[in-house]
């Protein structure tokens, strides 16, 4: 064992010492944050807008800040950036991170001195975690790897402007400098498909130890290792590769083909990392969810999926919320958003301490016959259809036919296979049968023959990748959409 494995040994005790002193007084920790962003915020020009002098407890907050998203956000954010200071939080931030807005074109989210270590520690604590759980902790001497976006900033009146990955890729630790690939050089390759070749070629004779990154990106990097190895499992080429860092999207679409490919099991580790804050990560390999970050700067506040498009619904807090519910998540936050939606919905899995999971986006649904279906029922039903058998997905989205040629509307599922089912006939009705259990909106419509049964279609090989270029996101934080409520990306597909 090496020093260096006993020394994050040691840290990580610490850490996992320090997280319980808050995880245990969840109630008091959040209200604890909520005080302070008020206090720091009350001289800003969205702070006395809102008159933040008055406000002494959350009921004044909620009372004299409305749920925003980014667009009801943007006048001020325009403000920020052409370099006012004291706008949404004092001073001015230190970075903007770009990001891919649904409804908004480009966003710009602040990143400020006081928000930007939450980013850093968050990722760093989650490892931390995981050794002090498993006592795993050899991989330290390994190289790691994240395939992320560009570092390359821009400076704009005294704020620098890049993605997410590449500001967080200015603050990775000395420590970790000479372990961490790819080179700075490769990292700056903009277009994807270049960059991904490069890192192949850096990477394949290296003993990776750890490799993160969203699981679609990541699988397209360990696709370009097989073809460059000859078709050597992954476990093959990196003989000690035995930790999986993901975010972004769900893992367990990915997993049968991910185990496929390395030809072994590896552990992993499910972050929650947003450009709004990092909100979560998994603290234990034997629990479901990942521990929400309550000491982190940001303020949380929960709205039932189901109320959210009703006229002023009830806005939750750490202490009321229930486990199985799906909620929109709202944060307020060190970097100056302000009961901003983020579009996330989470569930939670246990209150003690609290911990979530991922269900969807608030705005990623299909309701086109008031089903309401949710990213999180068409995971499970994909998981429960494939597991037991030799089916391998690559990629797949949830679309509604409306209007079909003939016969009764349905809901259409287009799949790239890796390994396709045998029948799939009995594969769709698998589907089906656990979207009718799961959702009982949906169960009523087939059941009085309002919509006929799921329909598979299949995607030719790599057509996720190739419709994702075609609208200019390959690559990066970019992810394909589980389901949506109409048919642009499914008849782009098609």
């Amino acid at each position: 064992m090496s020093i260096k494995s006993i020394a994050a040994k040691i840290f990580a005790r610490k850490i996992y010492k320090q997280t319980l002193s808050w995880s245990e007084k969840p109630v008091e920790t959040q209200l604890r944050v909520f005080k302070n962003l008020i206090e720091s915020a009350k001289a800003t020009e969205f702070g006395k807008d809102h008159h933040f002098d008055v406000i002494t407890k959350i009921e004044d907050f909620q009372k004299n800040v409305p749920i925003r998203d980014y667009e009801d956000l943007k006048t001020y954010i325009e403000k920020v950036k052409t370099g006012q200071e004291n706008i949404l939080w004092k001073g001015k931030p230190i970075y903007f991170a770009k990001t891919s807005g649904t409804t908004s074109g480009a966003k710009y989210i602040p990143l400020t001195k006081e928000s930007m270590p939450s980013h850093i520690n968050a990722a760093r604590n989650a490892i931390l975690h995981y050794i002090n759980e498993t006592g795993n902790a050899d991989f330290v001497d390994g190289k790691m790897i994240f395939l992320q976006g560009s570092p390359i900033l821009t400076e704009k009146h005294g704020i620098n402007f890049g993605r997410l990955s590449g500001i967080v890729a200015h603050f990775v630790p000395k420590y970790l400098q000479r372990n961490r690939m790819p080179s700075w050089e490769t990292n700056c390759i903009e277009d994807w498909e270049t960059k991904v070749n490069a890192i192949v070629d850096e990477t394949i004779k290296e003993d990776m130890a750890v490799i993160s990154g969203i699981p679609s990106w990541v699988q397209m990097y360990f696709e370009k290792l097989q073809e460059k190895s000859g078709g050597k499992k992954i476990s093959e080429i990196f003989k000690n590769f035995n930790l999986f860092i993901y975010g972004g999207v769900n893992y367990e679409p990915y997993r049968a083909k991910f185990e496929q490919m390395i030809g072994k099991k590896v552990d992993s580790i499910e972050l929650f990392p947003a450009s709004e804050g990092f909100f979560a990560y998994q603290d234990s390999q034997k629990e479901k969810g990942m521990l929400l970050l309550l000491n982190s700067g940001i303020f949380y506040e929960f709205i039932k999926a189901d109320e959210f498009f009703t006229e002023n619904p009830k806005r939750y807090t750490i202490g009321e919320v229930e486990v199985g519910i799906n909620y929109a998540l709202i944060v307020s936050t060190n970097a100056g958003l302000w009961g901003y939606n983020i579009g996330d919905t989470v569930q939670f899995t246990s209150l003690k301490p609290y911990r979530v999971i991922v269900s969807g986006r608030i705005k990623h649904y299909i309701s086109a016959f008031g089903e309401h279906v949710i990213a999180n029922e068409v995971e499970n039903a994909m998981k429960e259809a494939t597991v037991g058998t030799n089916i391998v997905i690559n990629e797949f989205t949830v679309a509604p036919q409306i209007t079909p040629a003939s016969g009764l509307p349905y809901h259409e599922w287009l799949i790239e296979f890796e390994n396709e089912p045998e029948n799939m006939q009995a594969f769709a009705e698998a589907i089906d049968d656990s979207m009718r259990k799961q959702n009982i909106y949906y169960d009523d419509l087939i059941t009085g023959n309002v919509l006929q049964k799921v329909v598979v279609t299949k995607v030719s090989k790599n057509g996720f990748q190739e419709y994702m270029k075609s609208q200019g996101k390959l690559g990066g934080q970019n992810k394909i959409p589980r389901l949506s409520n109409d048919r642009k990306i499914a008849d782009n597909l098609k």
